[in-house]
């Protein structure tokens, strides 16, 4: 329920377009799940009513991905935001999916690493 559901047309159109040039295609609901648990959970029941399953980042995609072109669950996983292990020794680190770029490189901030991913210096 509210606050992790909604289907307002705002939120729906948020979740429905990336930087692409496509047109947004909004899905019919969006949820932010915020443990694996929950997303198994509305994963097995989205399989188990044929609905599409979309999932959506920080929404800064060039492909198009996020467009629901056939309605469905938007699942936002921006909540899902923790660093569960930094390994040093083998530069490593295991994150959920919704943390990002730049939260994973504060994180690093002061061990010597960080995740050059983007277009810093271009």
């Amino acid at each position: 329920g509210a606050p992790n559901v909604s289907t307002a047309t705002a939120v729906r159109e948020q979740h429905g377009h990336d930087e692409s040039m496509h047109p947004c295609a909004p899905p019919d609901v969006v949820v932010w799940p915020q443990a694996v648990g929950q997303v198994q959970e509305l994963a097995a029941l989205c399989h188990r009513c044929r609905v599409p399953m979309v999932p959506f980042g920080t929404g800064t995609g060039l492909e198009g991905g996020v467009n629901a072109v056939q309605g469905g669950v938007c699942f936002d996983l921006s909540r899902m935001d923790a660093i569960a292990e930094l390994s040093l020794e083998d530069f490593s680190v295991t994150v959920e999916p919704g943390v990002t770029r730049k939260t994973l490189n504060k994180h690093l901030r002061g061990t010597g690493l960080w995740f050059p991913v983007g277009n810093e210096g271009m």
